[in-house]
């Protein structure tokens, strides 16, 4: 297959190094990134010749011209590790230029927005990516499809628990104004709500009992499970034994009463989503908004008192 040209959109964000690996051990190259921060040095571990902007105005310059000296020379994907809020806009950027857009998520923070992205899809030559990285994981696939296979009247428990400790600078950065990530269930817990969804089907109620600026949590039932869920940013959160083994993040979910052990092959799975885009396949937007709506919901609901048998002992405690 030949190289296809990469354009990289946040360049110095926290998750962009992992698509330069996936751009890199696909075989194609980066050619070009922007981001307002000039902290790129990383850029180097994988790619020497890139054409790095501290303006879009300028990168996007430079990308049309691109566009103009042909098949060879042009962007052919822009990957968007920009912040949640820019993301649609930059989704736009990638069509406009003719290209392919393969976007972080939260893909966008709103349902409308993926109306009108639809909209811009359908008369542009590129398609619209999404990263749902979970849906390619082994051990998830295998959970796929023993309960695609089961017969059962019965609802699966399930208790999904996902901490990641953050510090204050969070909070001052732009992760911490709602508005621009969309809270703590958009912005950490996005791509878990996709793969519960994904496994166990479309979403029938949703109750938030607990939540601030570090968490949240509640209860959601689909068509095939009932799940008690608790996404956090704090470290008092995290149980004992991941403290004592140094940990910051601790991942669990619970499917009646069993570990579903994912957390190795976490960081490696950004390569195979771009294998599977780079093949003809890819997750687009319809594969988004289920968990885009649920999240969308979570954020614009108040916390309600609920009965103990649905609330997530973390919460309890």
């Amino acid at each position: 297959m030949k190289k296809k040209n990469f354009a990289l959109v946040g360049a110095a964000g926290y998750i962009a190094p992992r698509h330069m690996i996936a751009i890199k051990d696909t075989g194609n190259e980066l050619i070009t990134a922007v981001d307002p921060s000039d902290s790129v040095g990383i850029l180097d571990r994988y790619f020497m010749n890139v054409d790095f902007f501290t303006e879009f105005e300028r990168f996007d310059r430079h990308t049309e011209k691109l566009r103009r000296e042909g098949e060879d020379k042009r962007i052919h994907y822009v990957s968007i590790c920009s912040p949640n809020y820019f993301h649609d806009a930059h989704i736009r950027y990638a069509l406009r230029v003719g290209a392919h857009a393969i976007c972080e998520k939260p893909l966008v923070l709103n349902p409308w927005n993926i109306d009108a992205l639809y909209e811009i899809e359908g008369e542009s030559p590129g398609n619209i990516y999404n990263i749902l990285q979970l849906r390619l994981h082994p051990t998830i696939i295998e959970l796929k499809n023993r309960v695609d296979k089961e017969q059962r009247n019965e609802k699966h428990k399930i208790d999904l628990t996902y901490i990641t400790s953050r510090g204050k600078w969070y909070f001052y950065s732009w992760k911490g104004f709602l508005e621009k990530s969309g809270g703590v269930a958009t912005n950490i817990g996005i791509h878990f709500f996709d793969m519960l969804i994904w496994i166990f089907g479309k979403v029938e109620s949703v109750e938030v009992y607990y939540k601030d600026e570090k968490k949240v949590g509640g209860y959601l039932e689909l068509e095939k499970a009932r799940i008690r869920w608790f996404l956090s940013l704090d470290k008092n959160d995290l149980p004992e034994q991941a403290v004592k083994e140094g940990k910051s993040t601790f991942r669990s979910i619970l499917v009646d009463g069993n570990e579903v052990e994912f957390s190795g092959g976490f960081t490696d799975l950004h390569t195979v989503v771009y294998e599977d885009i780079l093949n003809g396949k890819g997750y687009r937007l319809e594969d988004v908004r289920p968990s885009v709506e649920l999240a969308y919901n979570i954020r614009h609901l108040d916390a309600v008192k609920a009965k103990s048998d649905k609330v997530h002992p973390l919460i309890v405690r």
